[in-house]
Order: structure tokens, then C-alpha cells, then sequence
């Protein structure tokens, strides 16, 4: 027990010893005074408001005052001009504009093809500006000529091939007929453009043109290249094929002036008037290419009721131009393809309106047959 004694002794950090009393008893005091405190001054709200509320805001007598120089402006605001408010709904006597059925895909298979890419300039060789100018200018005051009616012997005499050629002046070479229908040229190497027409129209506008007629027409010719730079090895040249209306200037090369279409040998491009770099469309032609063109007329999609009467102007043709190549057809297009208007000339002159004449262009050295006789073609009409 002394041991336990001693242990409990007067230790002054356990319960019950000195230390330990005399703190419990400084609580129990340190309480009594707090309580003794909170009854000698209990915390009471004050019933009296705050000193800034001690003065109560009377209003003034009597409206609030106004400015006389001001009157809003009569009617509803701008934004409810259209606005009218009724109890009941109101209808309008105008019909609402019909919905667009977007669902619905039109049929471009009645649109005209989309326009090839064409190129500036020609990607082979191109002519002096300068002459392009003079052709344009010469083009302006020399219009086309009217078609004219054809005599039954004129007709016979294009039907049969037995066709002539027309020699320009710009032309340096020789020209001559071995037979009938077949002519052959050869050029000097350095030659100048030059362009040879038909004597007659291959195509009659008067005689041919479905709107009188009522039947398709078709013309076609060939053209052989035996030579090209002939007389040099370094000659450049090229020869083109195609057909354009009168007056024609023959310093230039058919299709690069109006009324006037070709395929060009030097890079296979065509052209429809068009005086920059033509159209993609075949390959160039080589030595024993024989190439033909041809144009085939037929009646519009809507053709008139009434029958035209001679000499009244005619209706535009539905136009088709192709092409051969060694006997088979290589590609065509439709002459009234969608245009580029930056570029493109338009077609007038080419769609039956007018006589239409062969034509066949060159520069530089070359050696080439014309034939327009059906019986010395490769390509065999159906």
C-alpha cells in the first residue's frame, strides 16, 4: 500500500493531487464569475431603431412634378408597327410563298455539258499577237455572208466529192489534184500560217439544214499526213483540219477566228473561235495519221409546227461535231456545249445558219492528201 500510496502522492500532473485540484477549482471559479457577469449585464437588443432611421422620409404633397417640353411620339414603337394585338388570332389575305422541295434533284441530263478547261496560249507554238489583232479588226468590217440557194448541179457536184480547193495567197507550196476528190499539198519549211478552203460549201444551209428538210445532215471529210517537217528536221509545223464560214481570214489557222472550228496536229487540241490555246482532246497526229472531221445536223429538241418558208432566217440546228482517226471515231463534242463567257466566242456562224466550207490550215513544211470523195475515205459512215 505505501508503494500505491507513494505513486498517488502528491504528484502534481495526475487527477486528484494538488496541481490537479487547485486547477479544477480555478475552473469552477472562473465560471461562477462568467455567470455572475452574464446576470449583472444581460445582452438586450435596443428597441429604438438606428440613428439613421430615427428620421422618417415623408413624401411630398401633391403628383410628381413634369416635364413640359416633352411628349412621346404618338403610335406604338417602330419594331411593333406591323403588330396588332387582338384577342383572337387574325388571318392574312395573301397566300404564303410555296416551300422549296429541296429533296428534289433536277435532271442535268437535259443541261448542256460543262465547258472544258481551255489554255491561254498553245502549248506547242503560237502565232504573232499582232496578226490576231489584224484578223479581228478584218473580221469586224467584213461580216458573214448570207447563205444563197443552191442550184441541183452545185448539190450533185458536193455529193459526188469532185470538190476543189481554193489556193490563199498567203500560201507557199504547191496544190494540185492526182484525181478526183483527192488533192495534194506540200509546203515549204518556214511557211507562214495559211488557210485552204473548199471552193463550195460542204454544208448548204438553204439545201441541208434539218428545220427545212426534216432529215439529219452529215459532212464529212479526211485529211492524210505523209510529211511533217518536210524540207527540215527542225522545221516546226502543223497541220489542222476542221470547217468555217465565209468570208474567212486565211492568214489564220481554222478555228481560231469566228465561225470557224479545227483540231490542231501539233498538240491534238480544238478549237472553236478561239484565238488563245484551244481545248484538250486528242493526241497530236503523226506521219500516216489519216484524220477526218465531220458535223452531223439535226432537228432541235422543240422544232416549230409550221413549216418556214424560203428565205426567212433559220432555226438553230442541234450540232455534233466529230472525229476520226485512221478509219475510227476518236471523240466529238456537242457545239453547244456550256461556254466559258471570259473566253469563249460563242458558236455563230457554226450551228447551220450558214453555208459551211472545208478547211484545212498549215505552217511550216508539210506534206498532206484532202479527200472528200466518200470512196477514198478509211472512216465508213453507217
Amino acid at each position: 500500500m505505501g508503494f500505491f500510496k507513494s505513486l498517488r502522492g502528491n504528484h502534481p500532473d495526475t487527477i486528484g493531487g494538488p496541481s490537479s485540484q487547485g486547477t479544477m477549482q480555478n475552473i469552477s471559479s472562473n465560471k461562477e464569475d462568467n455567470n455572475a457577469h452574464s446576470t449583472e449585464a444581460p445582452c438586450h437588443p435596443s428597441p429604438d431603431p438606428p440613428p439613421s432611421q430615427h428620421s422618417q422620409y415623408q413624401a411630398p404633397q401633391g403628383p410628381p412634378p413634369r416635364n413640359s417640353g416633352y411628349a412621346p411620339p404618338p403610335g406604338p414603337p417602330p419594331s411593333h408597327q406591323n403588330y396588332e394585338h387582338t384577342s383572337t388570332p387574325t388571318t392574312s389575305s395573301q397566300e404564303p410563298p410555296p416551300y422549296h422541295d429541296w429533296t428534289i434533284i433536277p435532271d442535268t441530263a437535259l443541261l448542256p455539258p460543262p465547258p472544258s478547261v481551255g489554255y491561254e496560249t498553245g502549248i506547242a507554238s503560237n502565232a504573232d499577237p499582232c496578226e490576231a489583232d489584224r484578223a479581228r479588226d478584218w473580221c469586224r468590217v467584213n461580216p458573214l455572208i448570207f447563205p444563197h440557194q443552191p442550184t441541183s448541179a452545185q448539190i450533185a457536184t458536193v455529193r459526188n466529192g469532185n470538190v476543189q480547193l481554193m489556193r490563199p495567197k498567203e500560201y507557199r507550196g504547191e496544190l494540185f489534184t492526182p484525181r478526183t476528190g483527192v488533192w495534194q499539198g506540200i509546203t515549204r519549211a518556214g511557211s507562214s500560217d495559211s488557210c485552204i478552203l473548199t471552193s463550195s460549201p460542204l454544208y448548204f444551209a438553204h439545201a441541208d439544214s434539218p428545220t427545212r428538210t426534216g432529215q439529219p445532215k452529215t459532212i464529212y471529210f479526211e485529211l492524210e499526213v505523209t510529211s511533217l517537217g518536210y524540207g527540215s528536221k527542225t522545221d516546226v509545223c502543223s497541220i489542222a483540219i476542221g470547217y468555217c464560214a465565209l468570208p474567212y481570214p486565211t492568214w489564220r489557222m481554222p478555228g481560231w477566228e469566228r465561225a470557224s472550228l479545227a483540231v490542231h496536229s501539233d498538240d491534238g487540241h480544238r478549237f472553236v473561235n478561239d484565238n488563245l490555246g484551244g481545248r484538250p482532246f486528242t493526241t497530236p497526229f503523226r506521219v500516216d495519221d489519216t484524220v477526218g472531221i465531220g458535223m452531223s445536223f439535226s432537228l432541235p429538241e422543240n422544232p416549230p409546227e409550221y413549216h418556214i418558208e424560203s428565205g426567212t432566217p433559220l432555226l438553230n440546228n442541234k450540232v455534233e461535231v466529230f472525229f476520226t482517226k485512221n478509219g475510227k471515231k476518236e471523240g466529238g463534242w456537242n457545239l453547244h456545249e456550256e461556254l466559258d463567257n471570259e473566253r469563249d466566242q460563242g458558236v455563230d456562224g457554226l450551228d447551220g445558219l450558214f453555208d459551211l466550207f472545208g478547211a484545212i490550215g498549215v505552217f511550216g513544211g508539210a506534206e498532206f492528201r484532202v479527200k472528200c470523195k466518200r470512196d477514198e475515205w478509211l472512216w465508213r459512215p453507217r
